[in-house]
């Protein structure tokens, strides 16, 4: 069966993302480029559908359903247009399967970083975070992302709570999502919400094994 996907249209860059899949998104020079990536990183992506609890059959290809134009996000590196198939109400069951596959997300990266060293090779042009300050960035860009989609948590509350709040709202939030957020708003839907949060942990935790010494 082939996987139903968008693709997102840089200038430099383009994104090949899954529209089941929160969190698989890969990107290249070309369309064609995109997707072979997109491919390439099944197997890695594999044991966070089993950890969230879904089988993941290997892909027969791609069906690209939608392509969207890119933004400056595109071309530095991220996923960041909201794509019209998640602009849609959805269930129950679809909600919970978000939030289980992002809470999965979370999952790799405490386990990654758990056996990761402290500092991590350098990448091609000498540059690239530690793992400490890896997750430092990831948990700071969630409380960013919350404030999209409703999973708000103020600083006074994490300094209180700890990261973990953040994470509960988040999950929470997503769980309880049913409608996408007015037209013309700038606040993401649930499906887009899951997607991005997803795809950047993962992107580190694959980023931090590679760069393991």
């Amino acid at each position: 069966m082939a996987e139903p996907v968008y693709l997102e249209l840089g200038r430099q860059k383009i994104f090949a993302c899954s529209l089941r899949w929160p969190g698989w998104c890969r990107w290249g020079a070309d369309e064609s480029a995109a997707l072979a990536t997109l491919e390439d990183y099944a197997d890695r992506y594999a044991p966070v559908a089993t950890r969230a609890g879904f089988r993941f059959p290997r892909p027969a290809g791609f069906e690209v359903l939608e392509r969207v134009a890119g933004t400056g996000t595109t071309d530095f590196g991220a996923p960041g247009a909201v794509p019209e198939a998640d602009r849609r109400d959805i269930t129950k069951a679809e909600a919970a399967r978000l939030a289980a596959i992002v809470q999965a997300s979370w999952a790799e990266l405490d386990e990654v970083a758990a056996s990761s060293p402290a500092q991590l090779r350098k990448g091609p042009r000498g540059g690239g975070r530690d793992r400490d300050a890896m997750i430092a960035h990831v948990h700071d860009a969630e409380v960013a992302y919350g404030r999209k989609f409703g999973a708000q948590v103020s600083a006074a509350e994490v300094r209180q709570a700890g990261y973990g709040l953040v994470r509960h709202r988040i999950a929470e939030t997503l769980t309880a999502a049913r409608h996408p957020p007015d037209p013309g708003s700038s606040g993401w839907p649930a499906p887009y919400a899951a997607r991005r949060v997803a795809w950047h942990v993962l992107d580190h935790v694959w980023e931090m094994q590679d760069r393991s010494v």
